[in-house]
């Protein structure tokens, strides 16, 4: 459980079924005016497919102020030469009261505004590895209350249409997406839930 006073987020990670390593690598940080959250999944499983998730993490926290488009820029050229990786960007802006998300492949982003609307996001299709990709980048407006849900392809669209997803405390979610779902991973699976209090 990550919290302080504006953003409050919790994960559930779990390989897929016999592996030891988890595909899939996320990120959570917050500086004075902005608070991101990314995860990548790396193509495949195993080792060497969260060796190549791991280094797009790196890059994005070793890049603080940057937007999301730059971002996905600088982590598409690290991957040069290793597994291609799926990934989503979610930035929350304090200061001008917006979020900016974008996904690529099979990342997903839910999100629950406050009187319990749920919108999900459509990723751009394809993956990162290395050669240049057109992006699409939603820039909305940010309200006091909303949930977002960041899920890498472990996590079904049957999952997300479950009502405890409109609950607002986000280790309620994550405990009980665990209890009910997180038995028998047939992939990779990352959920993060986060609210901006």
């Amino acid at each position: 459980m990550y919290a302080n006073g504006r953003i409050q987020a919790s994960v559930y990670q779990k390989p897929k079924k016999g592996n030891y390593h988890c595909g899939d690598s996320y990120l959570l940080k917050e500086t004075e005016d902005e608070f991101i959250c990314a995860l990548a999944d790396g193509l495949g499983s195993g080792e060497y497919a969260k060796e190549s998730s791991q280094v797009v993490m790196d890059i994005i926290e070793q890049n603080p102020g940057a937007t999301v488009d730059q971002l996905i820029k600088l982590c598409n050229q690290s991957l040069s030469g290793k597994r291609g990786v799926v990934l989503g960007i979610l930035k929350l802006d304090f200061v001008k009261q917006t979020y900016t998300f974008t996904s690529i492949g099979n990342i997903g982003v839910m999100t629950i505004t406050s009187n319990l609307e749920k919108k999900r996001n459509i990723p751009n299709s394809g993956y990162l590895g290395g050669y240049p990709r057109k992006l699409k980048v939603s820039v909305e407006n940010l309200e006091k209350g909303m949930v977002f849900i960041m899920f890498s392809d472990g996590v079904s669209s049957r999952e997300l249409s479950s009502k405890y997803f409109l609950r607002k405390d986000v280790q309620a979610i994550i405990d009980t997406y665990a209890k009910y779902v997180g038995q028998s991973e047939v992939d990779d699976t990352t959920l993060i839930a986060l609210k901006y209090a």
